[in-house]
């Protein structure tokens, strides 16, 4: 079961599904997601394995879209669908195996394709992490600075950091997230030939996860793609330029 967390109130448009990234949660979406609740009910959910939600022992496109359908099936049905990055492609999966429940799909800086990186060093450098008698997120970050260089991504991850358990824990089922690293790099094979439906794919202009070598593979998928490129920001798109990412996405959903 998914955690989720409700804003704004139910009215004739269709709730809106967040579903983040990698590592991520619902809380990374709080800005975003109460900006568009002005006007329906927006949902922000945390993925198994990630935040508040069950820990399973899978993370395959397949059982994250399964868990999206139960969340949308209990509110109504039918949704507009945004997520992020690895989010993005449950919800692609989604749209693809289920479209009866996808009213319009937006993908924020992700393709349907297998990326050859992998994420497992930033795994591993959490796992290392020496939480003993940890309780200021400020010495978790610098004990954290030895593994990973970045300010940025360090600060991304300790949002996923309990320091009111005692002790500390991490809000990431990292074992699981290392051993279906392959799974959540890939996309899979064998899905249904297309989502006929609305979708908007945005992108950010110096990212590397969406170039011209996918745009084909999207649009055979999803032959009524849109791309939407913003300018000068990378992977994180939506929270380094939020205002301009909330503009293209409402435009979207109330065209």
């Amino acid at each position: 079961m998914l955690n989720i967390d409700i804003q704004g109130a139910a009215t004739e448009a269709p709730p809106l599904l967040i579903v983040h990234g990698l590592f991520g949660s619902a809380r990374n979406w709080g800005v975003i997601q109460k900006r568009l609740s002005d006007g329906r009910e927006v949902i922000a959910v945390d993925q198994r394995n990630h935040g508040d939600s069950d820990w399973h022992d899978s993370q395959s496109y397949a059982d994250m879209a399964t868990d999206l359908a139960e969340v949308i099936a209990a509110h109504g049905g039918r949704a507009d669908v945004l997520g992020h990055s690895m989010g993005g492609k449950a919800a692609m999966v989604l749209a693809l195996t289920q479209p009866q429940m996808v009213e319009r799909l937006i993908v924020a800086d992700i393709a349907p394709v297998r990326y050859s990186h992998s994420q497992s060093g930033l795994v591993h450098a959490m796992q290392a992490l020496d939480l003993s008698g940890l309780t200021l997120r400020s010495e978790a970050n610098r004990r954290l600075s030895d593994a990973i260089d970045s300010e940025g991504v360090r600060a991304f991850l300790l949002q996923s950091l309990d320091l009111k358990a005692d002790p500390a824990r991490w809000k990431l089922n990292l074992d699981v997230l290392d051993a279906e690293m392959a799974k959540i790099m890939d996309f899979p094979e064998g899905l249904p030939a297309d989502f006929t439906g609305p979708a908007l794919f945005v992108h950010g202009g110096g990212s590397d996860y969406v170039t011209q070598a996918e745009i084909p593979k999207i649009k055979a998928l999803f032959p009524q793609a849109e791309m939407s490129e913003i300018p000068k920001v990378g992977h994180w798109l939506h929270a380094e330029n939020p205002r301009e990412f909330e503009a293209r996405v409402r435009a979207f959903l109330e065209r």
